[in-house]
């Protein structure tokens, strides 16, 4: 007579199947382990902070002059118990205008980005899903619009649409057209040999069904990615085209490009004014850059753990 194998808690537990992850709980998962993607997550909270509570985080109202006289072409006041960041050159709070400014930059930069991921998507999704003559007539305008510099091509169209923040962008987001558009194609025609794309096939369910339903969703996540990394270039172009004076037409409006403008002439006197959007446009841009980053390498099959 054999005796029956004993089953300890322990061999139970070994002999359980392992619960299933879907892709972002194990990509965000990946993320809570990296430093550097905590750390960017970090920036962007607090940017996200405090441009969304500007008016409760700001001491005072946004380019008030009422401190001229603290501010002449040969002498700036700093910091101050009622100015910890001290005296634009026009005489406003410098804190102030840097908080609002915060604000300006993630306007500006969510809705070009949205822009141009609306119009990439659709273009890719178009040339992706159909292929043919009609994936190149939209990858040949793509192209065309790939051979002109972005920042160029921005440039461009807010000289001709004049000064203002609904023309910033545009001109931003029609630079990131084509990297939208790029990426979706090709992670469409990547999922269009995966097995489901071939099982949906067998089984006659109609083209539109296929790709609106299983290879569009399933493509979708690089995008969003990209759509993290171009914030980062988005807030960069903003402060660009600021600082070129294509920018908001209202100066009450605080931009961070066009604080480091007025702040040429007093370089000398007070460094500062030019330092803090500085440092605020770097840490800014770095911060989603680490994020972006570290959500793609997340999700990359390849260096999955």
């Amino acid at each position: 007579m054999t005796a029956e194998p004993v089953t300890t808690a322990s061999t139970a537990k070994r002999r359980e199947p392992e619960r299933g992850e879907s892709l972002w709980r194990g990509a965000f998962r990946r993320l809570s382990r990296r430093p550097v993607a905590i750390a960017g997550a970090v920036i962007v909270f607090l940017f996200l902070l405090v441009a969304l509570l500007a008016p409760l985080l700001a001491p005072y109202e946004p380019a008030s002059t009422e401190w001229t006289e603290l501010s002449t072409p040969y002498w700036v006041q700093g910091h101050s118990p009622d100015h910890p960041l001290g005296i634009d050159r026009w005489g406003s709070d410098m804190l102030t205008q840097l908080i609002y400014g915060a604000r300006q930059s993630l306007i500006i930069g969510v809705v070009a980005t949205a822009i141009g991921l609306v119009a990439g998507a659709a273009l890719g999704a178009l040339a992706g899903a159909f292929g043919g003559w009609v994936d190149m007539i939209v990858m040949r305008f793509v192209d065309i619009m790939l051979s002109v510099p972005s920042l160029l091509l921005a440039i461009s169209i807010a000289a001709i649409m004049g000064k203002s923040s609904m023309a910033l962008m545009i001109a931003i987001g029609v630079g990131q057209v084509p990297i939208f558009a790029r990426l979706l194609r090709g992670s469409m025609l990547g999922q269009n040999e995966a097995d489901y794309v071939l099982a949906a096939n067998a089984l006659g369910l109609r083209k539109r069904t296929i790709v609106m339903g299983h290879v569009l969703p399933n493509s979708l996540g690089p995008t969003i990615v990209q759509a993290t990394l171009n914030l980062a270039t988005a807030i960069i172009e903003v402060a660009a085209l600021s600082y070129l004076g294509l920018g908001e037409g209202d100066p009450a409006v605080a931009e961070w490009g066009r604080m480091i403008v007025s702040a040429q002439d007093r370089f000398e006197i007070a460094p500062w004014l030019a330092f803090y959007p500085g440092i605020c446009i770097a840490v800014t841009a770095l911060g989603f850059t680490l994020l972006g980053e570290s959500l793609r390498e997340a999700l990359d099959p390849k260096q999955r753990r």
